[in-house]
């Protein structure tokens, strides 16, 4: 973190839309803050406005504007920061009114995965991100700036500025697509070992500062570093881990996830996400403490839907609750009966997530599939950890009728052949 005499001064703007309630909006800047003070910033004022429609020019509407001028010349500021994602020229009018630097949601995210990426691997993502965001920000006037439109005054062979960093940015692009193609081959090497030796996966999934490095360290003791602060953990961490009935797994920590997450970083971080898509079991660390847990749970799951993981077997796990009060704990696991309480930090309960996961484990899950003759190590894997009813060769690979552990079921699931899954548990 900067020293305090170098931290930029932030002005923090959220507009919200319509009939927003106000103990919404407040909770909305109050993750707007978490952001910017995880980025290094001073937040030095808030402002909030509510309007109908937004200003195509500058979002806000010229009164607000005015003001946010005169605030930011009183408070000394040396940036404004939106919640929302502003266009390339709503961000450059608000820079021409205001005489500030002006920075959006999705930059400000990408500046804080970039202040916590330090693998290879994490770094590249980080660009790509980076550079795709600054593709769309690449704007200009006319021809002027362009001779992609043609006519007269436009040809010969120079190029203006803005092609050439639409060139250098393209070429950086290729080059962290062909880096990071190769890394995630690696991880793809790592995965298929491990379902050689039919070791089922964790994977931990939940909203930003939900506690999942904690509850890592809690279950394998893999000492991780946990910080109060928001996408401490970029690069996933896999652990081995011994359960109930002698039940032996891997568990992986992953990114954190947060309300409209810029589509430039789940693009860029699909390598890693694939630790996720490709998890037997997850693990949705949720913050107990939140008063929008409902909102956070959907968060979380509009992004595994993204990437094709929403489906998988799922274990809610209520963390922190050694913050909440006895009759807080009742509520909250009457509104959610299926989750297991824990404590990550103290200890709580861990045993009895840790029988929840050997269940997930041993539970079956009954189908019919078409295995082709390619893939004789899942034929194997059926024939050792499930129960085959009946299996018979046809032309393109064997018919199987047979009961998977929940826990391999995802690496069965593109050969179902039924029309409609009659999957059950047992």
């Amino acid at each position: 973190m900067e020293d305090d005499g170098l931290r930029e001064r932030a002005i923090l703007v959220s507009v919200r839309w319509g009939d927003s309630r106000q103990d919404e909006a407040e909770i909305v800047l109050d993750e707007l803050r978490s952001l910017a003070e995880t980025a290094g910033a001073e937040v030095v004022h808030t402002v909030l406005q509510t309007r109908h429609r937004p200003d195509a020019a500058t979002l806000l509407g010229k009164g607000k504007l005015k003001e946010l001028y005169d605030v930011a010349a009183a408070k000394e500021a040396d940036l404004v920061v939106f919640d929302q994602d502003l266009t390339p020229s709503q961000q450059r009018n608000l820079e021409n009114e205001l005489h500030l630097k002006v920075v959006d949601r999705t930059a400000l995210i990408l500046d804080i995965f970039a202040l916590h990426a330090h693998s290879k691997e994490g770094k590249a993502q980080v660009e790509m991100a980076q550079s795709r965001y600054r593709l769309t920000r690449l704007t200009g006037k006319g021809s002027e700036l362009s001779r992609l439109g043609g006519g007269i005054g436009t040809r010969g062979p120079g190029e203006t500025k803005l092609e050439v960093d639409r060139r250098r940015i393209n070429a950086r692009i290729k080059t962290l697509d062909r880096e990071l193609k190769d890394l995630s081959r690696i991880r793809k090497v790592k995965r298929k070992r491990r379902e050689r030796l039919s070791i089922p996966s964790f994977s931990l999934v939940g909203y930003t500062n939900a506690g999942k490095s904690s509850l890592l360290n809690a279950l394998t003791k893999a000492g991780t570093a946990v910080e109060d602060q928001l996408f401490t953990t970029l690069d996933p961490t896999t652990r081995r881990i011994l359960l109930p009935g002698n039940f032996r797994a891997v568990i992986t920590d992953t990114v954190g996830f947060i309300n409209h997450l810029p589509h430039h970083l789940i693009e860029a971080f699909k390598s890693t996400l694939e630790e996720v898509r490709e998890a037997d079991v997850l693990l949705h660390v949720i913050d107990s403490t939140s008063p929008v847990i409902d909102e956070r749970i959907a968060a979380v799951e509009e992004v595994l839907e993204e990437i094709g993981a929403l489906d998988l077997p799922t274990i809610y796990v209520l963390n922190k609750v050694d913050l909440l009060g006895e009759e807080e704990a009742e509520d909250l696991l009457e509104s959610y009966p299926h989750a297991v309480m824990v404590s990550a930090v103290r200890g709580d309960c861990l045993d009895q997530l840790r029988e929840r996961m050997s269940s997930a484990l041993s539970s079956m899950r009954s189908d019919r599939f078409l295995i082709p003759y390619h893939r004789p190590d899942l034929l194997a894997l059926a024939y050792k950890q499930g129960h085959v009813v009946d299996s018979r060769p046809l032309e393109n690979g064997y018919c199987l009728t047979a009961e998977i552990p929940e826990s391999l079921y995802s690496r069965f699931r593109e050969y179902i052949i039924n029309d409609q899954s009659n999957s059950r548990k047992r």
